[in-house]
């Protein structure tokens, strides 16, 4: 059921108003003052067709707790817990009065999330851009030239090796069996797990001959585990156990049978749609999870298209739908994009493309358009210090592709605020030069 709007809350002799406490002028009240809230209480309300059950949570709770979350590089539980101490926060979120208690449940964020989906959250992208044009740190000719690169988001998941995959998916339908009441003839039990060490004290002693020898041991624990519940499927009744036995049986007949070089393979049981993405680092020649596309302004480098691109696409292939993102946040259509050598093939045809390392019919303003290129990086390498894009959380294709968009929110907001604090820097400057003089011309006309 869709959310109720609350009446006006009346004062309270015993609870002073939050505006009454805090700093009206705190960058957070201004940037608050800033974001268009009835959009998200009117657009959102679609996600919710129901017209019984209660009342959910309102979508400006929810949406200024997910642009704190992204702006400090917070988890649902630590953002909970901050709004709880931080009255700037609540104020943020639509408070009036300062709570002693949470909102919500930090797993109500995880379900709002699901609910809204990528497209709820490419709003909120929206209204980032938005809030940067009418406080001036982002300008509405900088819109139409953007720089388009690629990175990768990293799953949450352990480096895979094929050892610690067998022996999870053994243990994954041991336990899936005695959930069913099924009894196994066998379960490695206790040889598998001890194997599975044995093979990690084998390839650091570069003992690879026995270390290939018990790699195969343990795939045929695996094996005979996963025939011995195959053979007794029957006996589970239909329901949601059956399925949960059914998909665990398919992902680990794919992951023994998946050859040793290629795509497809499975690096994760948890996460089957991870990809290995190699990057050509000294430090780190591979990295896995999945490719996210990132378009930015090329003068004060705000965020203006964010996705996901699963499958590890050719970056010259991204570029179009990059673009296409671009158009529909900000309601226009770039006029030039400049990218590195990797986007070379590219299929883009309304928009001029730039490409590094290009030195024909280049005028002077184009080339120094083209050596502004490489800001999208150091951009890049914030994006991953500053906020949580160096690691995803979120479980599946949905989930890489809300995290991608909603961390280009956090990006913006800090681009915001810290326009925010240079005008108020300024302003002070202003004000204290103007003091100054003021006092030198009193002083002056003052009679000896």
């Amino acid at each position: 059921m869709k959310h109720r709007n609350r009446p006006p809350e009346q004062d309270d002799l015993l609870r002073p108003r939050l505006v009454d406490l805090i700093d009206m002028r705190h960058e957070l009240v201004k940037l608050a003052a800033l974001i268009d809230w009835e959009f998200f209480d009117r657009e959102w309300a679609g996600f919710f067709p129901s017209t019984t059950g209660r009342p959910a949570t309102p979508p400006r709770l929810v949406a200024g707790l997910m642009y704190l979350q992204h702006l400090h590089g917070l988890s649902d539980e630590a953002v909970i817990d901050r709004w709880v101490e931080n009255p700037y926060f609540q104020h943020f979120t639509g408070v009036t009065f300062f709570q002693h208690s949470p909102p919500i449940h930090p797993s109500s964020l995880c379900r709002w999330r699901d609910r809204i989906g990528d497209e709820g959250a490419e709003w909120l992208l929206t209204k980032t851009i938005e809030a940067g044009r009418a406080t001036g740190a982002v300008k509405d000719e900088s819109l139409s030239q953007v720089s388009a690169d690629t990175t990768v988001m990293e799953k949450n998941i352990a480096y895979p090796t094929d050892a610690r995959l067998y022996e999870r998916a053994r243990a994954k339908i041991v336990a899936l069996a005695k959930e069913a009441g099924i009894t196994l003839r066998r379960t490695y039990a206790r040889k598998a797990p001890r194997l599975a060490r044995q093979i990690g004290r084998y390839a650091h002693a570069r003992q690879f001959k026995r270390m290939r020898k018990a790699l195969k041991t343990l795939k045929g624990y695996t094996g005979r585990v996963m025939r011995d519940l195959r053979r007794q499927i029957d006996f589970i009744p239909a329901g949601a156990i059956r399925e949960a036995v059914l998909d665990a049986l398919a992902l680990t007949s794919r992951l023994l049978h998946q050859p040793t070089t290629g795509s497809g393979k499975i690096y994760a049981l948890h996460e089957p749609d991870v990809d290995c993405i190699s990057k050509g680092k000294a430090r780190v020649r591979y990295e896995f999870g999945t490719k996210v596309s990132i378009a930015t302004t090329i003068e004060e480098g705000f965020v203006v298209g964010m996705r996901a691109m699963p499958g590890n696409p050719y970056d010259g292939h991204t570029l179009t739908e990059a673009l296409e993102q671009v158009q529909i946040l900000t309601d226009q259509c770039p006029s030039l994009a400049v990218v590195d050598r990797g986007y070379r093939g590219h299929d883009v045809e309304k928009t001029q493309v730039l490409i590094a390392g290009s030195k024909r019919g280049l005028t002077p303003a184009l080339n120094t358009l083209l050596r502004r290129r490489s800001a999208i990086e150091p951009e890049i390498g914030h994006m991953k210090s500053d906020g949580r894009l160096a690691r995803c959380p979120l479980k599946g294709l949905n989930g890489d592709a809300i995290f991608a968009v909603l961390f280009g929110c956090g990006h913006n907001l800090r681009k915001i605020l810290r326009y925010l604090r240079s005008l108020f820097v300024s302003l002070l400057a202003a004000m204290l030069n103007t003091i100054q003089i003021t006092a030198a011309n009193t002083a002056r006309n003052q009679p000896r």
